[in-house]
């Protein structure tokens, strides 16, 4: 068939096969479009019975126009009678490859169920019943939608040709019972098929278990289906009252309609958007494989590969975080363990993982000797250990090997393995390689200083491969990070940060980082907020365990404007997939802030002190909510202890000096303004920080010309205006207002 042209279709590829028949991708030369082509089995071509069941899959397709089932062009016949339906062609992965990766979150299960189940409710509306709802026959395009394929074995109600009492039609793992006794099927067979469906996407694991079908079905008529609670232990109550209902064995106790299990569907989510996705997702990822790769250790002579075993360290975690079905813990999580004389154990259960991989590098001339060791964290076993002793130049190809070793001795069953996409280095050159990996290390320090160096080594990778998308987005990187931080004037970083993300996704438009570095800068420099929801958006999906991503899309996205329930649900994902990282422990204090939880704000900064009392964004965002709560005392200790790690932050500072203003101790704050004037000088000073000094001090007039300055500037922190407590006060004005409108376009006239 292939190469063939039936009617005005030229077949390119089988896609499938099934009892019906098969399934063929093809051009439609006349509209010059992808579709799906399914025919007959031949065996079946002259089979009255066949034909007409085919027929009626068509029409059962065909007369439901909804998002959520396959779209069926037209159905003809060959001149050699071979039958077949012409159908949209969808590219993504079916529910059965989603589920065999591993649990979906509780968000994502209800997410893709009720996209099938409006699918269906519209089925039933025509008084069609499906009958072989499965995994397999559902696909999930790559923007996230659902479509229900394969009609083939659909009932018209009230149409007894096709509906033959005594025939068992479906698969027997998604089979009700009463469809497993060949009874008379309505559509309550789909909403117990449909149950089934996403007690898998929650747990990984069907509701029935047996050693074969016919035990199977045994099972399906007589026995209780396993509970949520035996895969994700406590907090998945509500969710089991919906399974439940849906695997009732009688018909009568189970949902009657389709639409009254969406609506379950819907108030679930109403009453517990995050605490219970939190719990049971977090419970399905404690059940997965997980590792840590811990910052290589440099054993070279002249101590000078630092940046090459943190970066062969990066790669590995990068390499193991595209695998589904395995955990990794972040580079944050994990190099904060670097250079600390702790055991395995210690290191295993702050990062709540079960297997650590540690290594050294020995580089002489163009030789480098790599030694690496598995330990499994219980009982500090050896798993696994090798050596490997080449040339510089086969750097990649030792990275490979290392992954795939980590991958073999998980014992991890990868989903069609043998089809595994495979790793993507985004460069030959190994001088490039090295100078980006050299960049990365010093835009980690997060000094002034230490960014300009990372500047100066991605421009460095950059000559030598102008196709190298990395460096473009750790150069991307580092000029939002001058920003962020208030270390240079936005006009002159966060247009270079555009550019160069801008570029990296015009070399590869699928690179997650450079989707959210770009969304970040549209975001707070440009006030796209459009725009920057599109590449937030990618970027997750590109790579949903990116636990940077949720944390950006939380706090540089979502909180300024104001959607503070997204916003707890993103910092909550980031946390879970992330739980050691200093800075989202620290910014699940500050999305409480920004939501004006002041005091839960407090009580979760000081969890994040308890990780490591010396972090200074802890100690600074702590600050932020006593001030709020009235504890001047307190925030101005919080605010002295940040700067003491901090250095000069002009941020921390004006915050300083408001609490001074709000303390009763103006002078203080006038010195602190001062010393903010003086040092503007010398470097950058934002118009927004000595607004903030003003605004507590309640000079209004004075605050509100320095935020018509910022907002010349694009400073960072006035895409926080709508929403920052520091600016109550102003918040009356009239020129505020237009300011505030000007930023998001949804202008806030008192305090929330």
């Amino acid at each position: 068939m292939i190469g063939k042209t039936i009617s005005h279709y030229k077949i390119l590829q089988k896609i499938g096969s099934g009892g019906m028949g098969m399934v063929y991708q093809a051009e439609d030369t006349r509209l010059k479009r992808v579709v799906a082509l399914k025919f007959l089995a031949p065996a079946s071509t002259t089979d009255p019975e066949a034909r007409q069941a085919f027929m009626l899959e068509a029409q059962a397709a065909s007369a439901l126009d909804h998002p959520n089932i396959c779209t069926i062009h037209e159905i003809d016949e060959t001149d050699e009678g071979q039958i077949f339906i012409a159908m949209a062609f969808y590219q993504g992965e079916t529910l059965k490859e989603k589920i065999a990766q591993g649990p979906t979150s509780v968000r994502e299960a209800t997410f893709l169920t009720r996209q099938i189940a409006e699918g269906l409710a519209k089925a039933h509306e025509k008084d069609i019943v499906h009958r072989d709802i499965k995994p397999a026959n559902i696909i999930v395009t790559e923007d996230g939608m659902v479509k229900i394929l394969d009609f083939g074995v659909a009932e018209f109600q009230h149409q007894t040709a096709f509906a033959t009492p005594g025939v068992i039609c479906g698969t027997p793992a998604y089979m009700s019972p009463e469809q497993a006794c060949g009874g008379t099927v309505d559509q309550r067979a789909d909403i117990w098929s449909l149950g089934v469906i996403l007690f898998e996407l929650l747990t990984a694991n069907p509701p029935f278990a047996a050693e074969n079908q016919q035990a199977l079905m045994q099972a399906i008529v007589n026995d209780p289906p396993l509970t949520l609670k035996q895969f994700l232990g406590q907090g998945a109550a509500e969710m089991q009252t919906i399974i439940d209902k849906t695997l009732a064995k009688d018909p009568a106790a189970r949902y009657q309609s389709m639409r009254a299990f969406i609506d379950d569907l819907d108030l679930l989510e109403r009453s517990a958007p995050s605490s219970a996705d939190t719990q049971v997702h977090a419970a399905a990822q404690a059940l997965l494989p997980s590792i840590a790769i811990l910052p290589f250790s440099d054993f070279s002579a002249e101590k000078d590969q630092e940046y090459f075993c943190d970066g062969l360290a990066e790669e590995i975690i990068h390499d193991l975080s595209r695998l589904k079905g395995l955990r990794v813990a972040s580079r944050n999580s994990a190099f904060q363990f670097k250079g600390q004389n702790l055991d395995i154990a210690q290191i295993g259960q702050g990062l709540k993982v079960d297997k650590v991989l540690e290594g050294s590098l020995r580089k002489a001339g163009n030789r480098i000797r790599i030694a690496v060791r598995l330990i499994n964290v219980a009982d500090g076993f050896l798993l696994w250990a090798d050596e490997y002793q080449r040339e510089l130049a086969d750097i990649f190809e030792i990275q490979d090997d290392i992954s795939r070793s980590v991958v073999t001795n998980l014992q991890i069953q990868l989903t069609g393995a043998g089809e595994q996409e495979p790793v993507k280095h985004y460069t030959d050159n190994v001088e490039a390689y090295s100078s980006y990996l050299r960049g990365r290390f010093y835009w980690n320090k997060r000094t002034t200083e230490s960014v300009q160096t990372g500047i100066d080594y991605f421009k460095a990778a950059i000559e030598m491969d102008a196709g190298y998308a990395l460096a473009y987005s750790g150069l991307a990187d580092a000029h939002i990070v001058l920003g962020l931080y208030g270390r240079s004037a936005p006009s002159e970083v966060m247009p270079e940060a555009i550019r160069a993300a801008e570029q990296a996704l015009r070399i590869d438009e699928k690179l997650p980082e450079a989707h959210i570095s770009l969304a970040c800068a549209k975001a707070i420099y440009e006030w796209n907020w459009a725009e920057a929801e599109t590449h937030f958006k990618r970027g997750i999906e590109l790579k949903p365990d990116y636990a940077e991503a949720w944390h950006w899309y939380a706090i540089n996205f979502l909180i300024p404007l104001g959607r503070f329930e997204e916003a707890a649900r993103a910092i909550d994902r980031a946390l879970e997939l992330d739980p050691a990282s200093l800075v989202i422990n620290a910014t699940v204090g500050l999305v409480h802030y920004f939501s004006r939880r002041f005091d839960a704000a407090t009580t979760h900064l000081r969890r994040a002190l308890d990780k490591d009392p010396d972090f200074p964004v802890s100690n600074f965002f702590l600050g932020q909510a006593l001030t709020q709560k009235g504890d001047f005392a307190g925030a101005m200790n919080s605010f002295q202890r940040a700067l003491t790690f901090y250095g000069d932050s002009n941020n921390v500072l004006a915050n300083h000096g408001y609490a001074a203003a709000k303390a009763g101790n103006p002078a203080k704050a006038r010195k602190i303004l001062r010393q903010l004037e003086d040092a503007s000088s010398a470097r950058y000073v934002s118009a927004y920080d000595r607004a903030t000094i003003l605004c507590g001090l309640g000079e209004t007039e004075k605050a509100l010309s320095w935020l018509e300055q910022a907002a010349q500037e694009h400073a960072f922190l006035l895409s926080y205006l709508n929403v920052d407590p520091l600016m109550d006060a102003l918040r009356v004005q009239e020129k505020f207002q237009r300011l505030a409108k000007k930023i998001t376009g949804e202008p806030r006239d008192a305090p929330l």
